[in-house]
């Protein structure tokens, strides 16, 4: 079996915030990593989400077109996947020719199965602005749960779908105007209604998705699917293949998913090496295809883009299981650079390592519920977890071993009770680890990963081989436990390569350990065996430097605190 694994694409105007991060793109390259680690088959996709209104009216605020804005984001995409290890096997762009070919492809084959139709419709047009309004460049009230800030396309409060004329005292989310009026224009709409009962059917089979998940899905269901509008008025975006429409555009939230299947498509056009795409994205193929996306996306990914594959003939794999992620915020409030709170990607790492945040991020990862991000909770993630529990032990163990045995691993005798017993308890442990990981429990993963460490630590501090080095001291167990010792720490930096992959090599480098020599621990004996004797082994220095009170109190300073975000309570900002 292959697996499959695509994180929701990241929009590409503006720079993503943490929450952004650890929402998709993230725990989805920690899984990836995983598989990987395990000898899987694996192939981890994503693409920047470039058309729509925003792409345009940004462009215009700035006179460049869309498609050089677009350019630019990309890269600062790229540069921002770099810093943050995050290691997609091709990240591509929602604008290549092979997704305008694919999208409009599909269109077709819907229209021609009965699921799309041509309807007139009043839309939004903004007198000041001179324009007829995208649903996302309408902003109002949401009728459901009174968001002020609701956008015309989906309250980011509740998640519920919305239509413009939907909004209590809509205005234009441009000029702030008012003054608006409805003037009718065609569209084409995606039957959706039509399709309700096969999707039902589909998602009833769904017996491995998160509640979270399932529960968006079948709220929706249970409410009635109205059929959706699948084009807009805009200049920006795949064009719509159909006589009259020459000034439309798809919906981006139409054309962004099917992304999904042509950024493989030109990572396989890309190298001749690369497998028939469909050997991925077939419906009958042996892949195993896994979504990744914070909890706004979900209605998307299980309602809409499930019923555009259904429709179009069921061409293409659908997902197996969808990753659905809560919101993190901080302090209480939502991340928002006007109310100057929250840290963004790229803010982030300027100022600590990119393992810093994948960890610490992973180990807060909001999966039953919104959570919040602290600088005291990150300092509690790396200063206890990382440095004193992983880092602290490399060091210890390194320096014992170069101060007494010239840095060189000595010959061993047999493993005493005391070692046994280590070897039972680190299976039991490292068998929860790979069980969190397998059902992409990452907060759950995180802990058991930490008890990995301290089973080293307790170890370590049980055999004492600092006093049996001295003079009249037993060297041999001394040496015994200091080569178990260093074996486990090789077993932590396999583990913990999906997590932390920047400190994992820098621990493979100083052990000198080869390709071969880092296979998923299995069998824990055998791991602790895999380094043996004569093996030179440097100390890898300082993994992980401490974060001190008074630094967090600058970043809480620096980038706002519970204090803030209590003065924003009740006022929701968007970004």
């Amino acid at each position: 079996m292959k697996y499959l694994i695509t994180s929701a694409l990241p929009y590409v105007n503006g720079t993503k915030h943490l929450g952004n991060l650890v929402g998709s793109l993230l725990p989805a390259d920690v899984y990836a990593r995983y598989l990987r680690a395990k000898g899987e088959d694996v192939l981890y996709i994503c693409a920047t989400d470039e058309h729509g209104s925003p792409t345009e009216i940004a462009a215009k605020q700035e006179g460049i077109t869309p498609e050089a804005l677009c350019e630019r984001q990309y890269k600062i995409q790229l540069e921002m996947n770099k810093n943050y290890n995050l290691k997609f096997d091709y990240f591509g762009r929602s604008s290549s020719e092979n997704n305008t070919k694919l999208v409009q492809h599909i269109a077709e084959e819907l229209e021609k199965n009965g699921f799309i139709e041509e309807k007139v419709i009043k839309q939004f047009y903004s007198i000041d602005d001179q324009m007829f309004l995208a649903d996302r460049f309408i902003i109002g009230t949401c009728p459901h749960c009174g968001n002020t800030s609701a956008r015309g396309d989906q309250c980011e409060i509740c998640t519920q779908v919305l239509d413009p004329t939907d909004l209590i005292n809509p205005r234009s989310a441009i000029s702030g105007s008012s003054n608006l009026e409805l003037r009718e224009t065609k569209h084409l709409f995606l039957a959706q209604s039509k399709l309700a009962g096969e999707l039902e059917a589909w998602i009833n089979k769904q017996f491995e998705w998160p509640k979270l998940v399932k529960s968006i899905a079948l709220k929706w269901l249970k409410e009635g699917l109205q059929d959706r509008c699948i084009t807009r008025d805009l200049s920006w975006g795949v064009p719509v293949n159909k006589p009259g429409y020459e000034n439309k555009v798809f919906y981006v939230w139409f054309d962004a998913p099917i992304a999904y299947i042509s950024a493989t498509k030109d990572w396989a056009d890309e190298d001749p090496e690369h497998r028939d795409f469909m050997d991925w994205w077939g419906a009958k193929a042996d892949v195993r295809y896994t979504q990744f996306m914070g909890k706004d996306n979900i209605p998307f990914h299980t309602i809409s883009f499930p019923a555009t594959i259904i429709g179009a003939g069921n061409e293409f794999k659908q997902p197996d299981y969808i990753k659905g992620v809560n919101w993190l915020n901080y302090y209480g409030g939502k991340f928002s650079t006007s109310a100057h709170r929250g840290v963004f990607m790229n803010q982030a790492i300027e100022l600590f390592d990119a393992d810093y945040w994948r960890y610490a991020l992973m180990s807060m990862i909001p999966e039953k519920d919104d959570s919040n991000f602290t600088w005291e909770d990150f300092a509690k993630a790396v200063n206890g977890d990382l440095a004193d529990s992983y880092g602290n032990l490399v060091q210890r163990v390194c320096v014992m071993l170069k101060k007494n045995f010239e840095g060189v691993l000595p010959e061993v005798g047999a493993n005493g009770v005391i070692e046994e017993k280590l070897i039972a308890d680190l299976t039991e442990a490292v068998g929860d680890y790979d069980k969190n990981m397998k059902e992409l429990e990452f907060r759950k993963a995180t802990q058991s990963l930490h008890n990995v460490f301290m089973l080293a630590n307790a170890y370590i501090a049980e055999k004492e081989p600092w006093k049996k080095v001295k003079e009249g001291g037993d060297r041999v167990d001394a040496a015994l436990t200091l080569k178990t010792a260093v074996n486990i720490i090789l077993m932590c930096a396999v583990l913990s390569s999906p997590f932390i992959p920047a400190t994992s090599e820098k621990v493979f480098e100083a052990f000198g350990v080869q390709e071969n020599e880092r296979a998923w621990p299995v069998d824990v004996r055998a791991a602790l065996d895999v380094l043996g004797a004569g093996r030179v082994i440097d100390a890898p220095g300082i993994l992980f430097a401490k974060i001190m009170p008074e630094r967090i109190e600058e970043l809480k300073a620096q980038f706002g605190d519970e204090t803030n975000a209590i003065k924003q309570k009740g006022k929701e900002l968007h970004i």
